[in-house]
């Protein structure tokens, strides 16, 4: 019995050495990866075992042949359970990581939902206002003037297709982000979605003294859904006029790179701040000064803040992307899709 006690006072003298310089070394590396964590921990262990059955064995005066087998088993088990340790740590830091970025896309998509909440509710709240009023002044007959009468009519109308588009946005981006949107792919010549694309936004260039410039030539033909196409460019365009001072130009252009066909929009509206840059498609984003919608530039026919958000999400389903950056007076952006052979 006092064999076996002295046996185990030398393993655990042998074990606990080795267990305070793991300590130590936990300590030093504390601000390393979850990898290097259990990798020190797994050495450690398996390092005190083989400490202790090493003083053992030496206290046991073996020879040195059985000494030798006795050290190489244990190397062997060791290695072994080292590189098997290994293997799982990385497994467990890689799902370690995963969970956390999983829910730092939560806590985003969460916070995306509340400001959109507020956006929209914000965005209604003022024109059913509005339009309450405005019933109310046509039924209560307080505004009788034909002129006055027909401007309500007009505002009336104005205000209901707005919040239809928001609303048609809303449910777009739902699609979006239910993962329930289908495209129906074909050759599309970009060069016929731009020209429709420019006429829808004429008018309001028009109004605003913008002027419309494209690329007369150099369309690429692409492969994608010509509704959602459509929309994409429609939406890059408008953003671009709503957000140009008076006076100002917006251009278009489109080409064919080694493997993708790219369209780009170019404004003048100042530039985007660099901290902003990476949040121009997020939902409901506004921006700052240089993207704040000025008084009179047709902001309220505007969308809530959601057309960029459509955008990068019809041109990811699309296997494309959407990127901005700035110029030297206004910013651009440029969308690369998928490209036919011709």
């Amino acid at each position: 019995m006092r064999e076996l006690a002295l046996i185990f006072a030398a393993a655990l003298a042998a074990a606990l050495c080795v267990g305070a310089a793991g300590a130590l070394a936990l300590r030093l590396l504390r601000g390393r990866s979850i990898t290097v964590h259990i990798v020190v921990l797994l050495t450690v262990t398996v390092t005190a075992v083989v400490a202790g059955v090493a003083v053992v064995a030496e206290a046991m005066f073996l020879s040195a042949h059985d000494l030798e087998v006795v050290l190489i088993t244990v190397a062997a088990a060791a290695t072994v359970s080292l590189a098997v340790g290994w293997l799982f740590a990385r497994r467990l830091a890689a799902a370690a990581v995963w969970a956390d970025q999983a829910r730092e896309r939560e806590r985003r998509i969460e916070q995306g939902r509340r400001d959109l909440v507020a956006w929209v509710s914000h965005d209604l709240r003022t024109p059913l206002a509005g339009l309450r009023a405005m019933a109310e002044a046509l039924e209560d007959r307080v505004v009788r003037n034909p002129e006055t009468v027909a401007e309500y009519h007009r505002r009336i109308r104005v205000e209901t297709d707005r919040m239809t588009r928001l609303v048609d946005d809303l449910f777009e981006l739902s699609r979006i982000n239910a993962g329930a949107l289908r495209l129906s792919l074909s050759a599309v010549p970009l060069g016929d979605v731009v020209s429709d694309a420019l006429a829808g936004a004429a008018p309001l260039a028009a109004a605003r003294r913008i002027r419309l410039v494209a690329a007369e030539t150099g369309w690429p033909t692409v492969l994608a859904s010509e509704p959602e196409l459509a929309r994409v460019v429609s939406n890059l365009l408008l953003n671009a006029v709503r957000y140009t001072p008076e006076d100002g130009t917006v251009r278009i252009d489109g080409g064919r790179d080694a493997d993708a066909a790219w369209l780009a929009v170019a404004d003048t509206c100042g530039g985007i701040p660099e901290e902003d840059l990476p949040r121009v498609f997020d939902v409901a984003f506004r921006g700052e000064p240089a993207r704040t919608p000025r008084p009179g530039n047709g902001h309220r026919a505007g969308s809530g803040g959601l057309g960029l958000a459509i955008v990068r999400g019809l041109i990811e389903a699309h296997g494309g992307r959407v990127d901005v950056q700035n110029l030297t007076d206004g910013c651009r952006f440029v969308v690369r899709l998928p490209a036919t052979g011709t």
